[in-house]
């Protein structure tokens, strides 16, 4: 018996006790199957139910087994931003379909696919807000648009907020979770790996600081570029993160390898990530992260004047 069939079973012999118990009451509508399932969410690790709402109110985080579930693009940045002071950016730059590809069906209908199923205009939230009153650009990955994949329009979207973090003066933030780069644009999508390191190359230069969020999964071109040049590199627990799957590489070496290979723990063991942070505390390491590295550095740049403190702007409107 499914989820569904559950929930509606067990509210149909409610209302029938109901009404042999009280006739007179007139009964509720049935709940529908969504309204139902809405309520309630399946733990992919431990196959717990949790209600919604206090899976919620927890970030994601199953409290059976501290499975780490998956976010949108919004929901990242919400918690990690300050309420109020997020502002995005670049949200017009719209994919396109160069190259004409077609193969089970055409590139410029998956794309109005993903749209409608995502709820997002392409693989990457972009833009400026706060983290404990200190300014930061922040971006954030959708995996549920064709898989966080990396096309021309996520790679000029980041390569954009580096150069506004190098010209405002600002701590650069970017979580990644995408399967890699988006063949349905072939070369122009690899060359998204070359843009995106040439202009955090530029961030490098300029002494601002870049913290690189890896959470599940992260793998491809994606790993193979932006999202391994971080100062800092941070891992959400059992984060899945790589550049080709487990099954390829054990096909290609011909042998097994470890259980926990790719996971955040065994990156961070062998020396390839700088540390492994609970959900429920990312936001207080970065803003310690951000507020030790910046402490020297605390210049501020609103419409090219000066502004020592984020306060003194109207929630970093015009940016």
């Amino acid at each position: 018996m499914g989820l569904k069939d559950f929930f509606k079973n067990r509210q149909l012999k409610k209302a029938a006790k109901q009404q042999i118990e009280m006739p007179s009451i007139e009964l509720k509508s049935i709940p529908s199957d969504e309204t139902l399932c809405t309520l309630w969410t399946k733990c992919q690790s431990c196959n717990q139910l949790l209600y919604t709402s206090e899976l919620k109110k927890e970030l994601s985080v199953c409290k059976h087994c501290d499975h780490h579930s998956r976010l949108t693009a919004m929901e990242r940045i919400e918690q990690l931003v300050d309420y109020g002071t997020f502002i995005e950016i670049d949200y017009d730059v719209l994919p396109t379909d160069p190259l004409t590809f077609s193969d089970l069906k055409p590139y410029k209908d998956r794309l109005q696919h993903a749209e409608k199923s995502s709820s997002a205009k392409e693989a990457i939230v972009t833009g400026i807000g706060s983290i404990d009153n200190q300014p930061v650009a922040i971006g954030s990955m959708e995996f549920q648009y064709i898989g966080g994949s990396m096309g021309s329009v996520v790679g000029e979207k980041i390569t954009r907020l580096i150069e506004k973090a190098i010209k405002k003066r600002l701590p650069l933030i970017l979580i990644s979770s995408s399967g890699g780069a988006r063949m349905h644009e072939g070369i122009l999508s690899l060359m998204q790996m070359a843009k995106t390191s040439s202009a955090l190359k530029e961030l490098h230069d300029a002494g601002l600081l870049y913290i690189s969020l890896l959470t599940e999964p992260t793998f491809g071109g994606v790993t193979a570029s932006f999202a391994m040049l971080g100062d800092i590199l941070v891992a959400e627990p059992k984060a899945r993160i790589g550049f080709a799957g487990r099954r390829v590489i054990e096909e290609t070496i011909r042998q097994k390898l470890p259980k926990d290979f790719q996971t955040a723990e065994y990156l961070l063991l062998n020396g390839q990530i700088d540390m492994v942070v609970h959900r429920k505390e990312l936001k207080k390491v970065f803003s310690d992260l951000v507020r030790l590295h910046t402490q020297n550095d605390k210049k501020f740049f609103f419409n090219d004047e000066l502004v020592l403190n984020v306060k003194d702007t109207p929630l970093l409107a015009k940016v």
